[in-house]
């Protein structure tokens, strides 16, 4: 019962510190690395940079592949795929599920309301947390973070239930740097196609 007690107190303190880190800062900055893998497929990888303000915007723009664009302006999300030069805006809570094992950059997310189990242990100096959502509906099915001693978030790897697995790796991240307003209006780059999901529209 002892190391049991000893275990989820410390995955406590872990949780309690990932959260104060994050629900503090009202911008961040950091470079990402992401990679996509489904079973029987050659794993993608992509990379860029990641920018966040509260309340619920942020910019994902890439390096690799380069002009790609992935912004929310906390009601609606603008994407941009350069390989196909076509632009898209959708309702947040369409896709909102399944940008929430990101929204501890944003400073949403309770793990213990999101979460029924948790599961730590060390790597290296820092500390894998697994953890399991409370709902079975959601389009994933284990989220696992990689946490420094100071609780930066170094890596984040989430399960989906198609067995498909999305990673981030996190590197030199900022908090609280000054981010202007106007990362997060899209414009759509002059001759794409731009498709306006919450109407239906499709425009040149």
């Amino acid at each position: 019962m002892l190391p049991a007690l000893a275990a989820d107190s410390d995955i406590s303190h872990f949780i309690k510190g990932i959260e104060n880190r994050y629900n503090h800062a009202q911008t961040l900055q950091v470079a990402f690395s992401e990679s996509y893998s489904f079973p029987g497929h050659e794993p993608r990888t992509e990379s860029g940079e990641l920018y966040l303000r509260k309340p619920g915007r942020m910019r994902w723009q890439y390096t690799n592949p380069p002009g790609k664009l992935f912004v929310s302006d906390g009601k609606l999300l603008y994407s941009y795929t350069p390989d196909t030069n076509r632009a898209e805006k959708s309702k947040l809570k369409v896709t909102e599920d399944m940008r929430a094992p990101l929204a501890f950059l944003l400073g949403k997310l309770d793990f213990k309301k999101d979460f029924r189990e948790f599961d730590a242990k060390p790597e290296g100096a820092d500390t894998l947390i697994t953890a399991l959502p409370k709902s079975d509906t959601l389009p994933y099915k284990q989220v696992a973070f990689l946490v420094t001693p100071d609780y930066e978030i170094r890596r984040l790897v989430v399960t989906n239930q198609d067995s498909s697995v999305l990673a981030f790796q996190f590197d030199n991240e900022k908090i609280n740097p000054p981010i202007s307003g106007k990362l997060f209006q899209f414009v759509p780059p002059p001759g794409a196609e731009y498709v306006d999901l919450a109407s239906g529209e499709a425009k040149d």
